[in-house]
């Protein structure tokens, strides 16, 4: 069974949305957005796409499914702008990104 509303639930309250909010900015009444939630109703397609603009994730990570739905669409952007680098700053920018990484993994192993 997906789990739509606790995303929702979630990604609402973190941008600080109440549920009247999002309906409006959806084009659906408050009561929805509350069936949403609780998964009693499950929102359709055009619904889900309004969702994932407002809140800037892919529909992907609404419905969990999929590869990449875990990225938000700000970690999706700067991969595919990593893409068009040219091999020798690719190179370079993977070298500080495996040091950050290697530090905060060192740092997490002596907490």
């Amino acid at each position: 069974m997906l789990d739509i509303g606790n995303k929702i639930i979630q990604l609402r309250k973190q941008h600080n949305l109440s549920q009247s909010d999002l309906a409006k900015k959806i084009g659906a009444s408050r009561t929805i957005v509350g069936n949403y939630e609780r998964n009693t109703n499950t929102p359709s397609i055009e619904i889900l796409v309004k969702i994932a603009k407002v809140f800037n994730v892919s529909v992907d990570y609404l419905v969990g499914e999929g590869k990449l739905s875990t990225y938000d669409k700000e970690v999706l952007k700067r991969i595919e702008d990593i893409e068009q680098l040219d091999p020798e700053t690719r190179n370079k920018l993977f070298f500080l990104i495996d040091n950050v990484i290697q530090n905060f993994k060192t740092k997490q192993a002596f907490r």
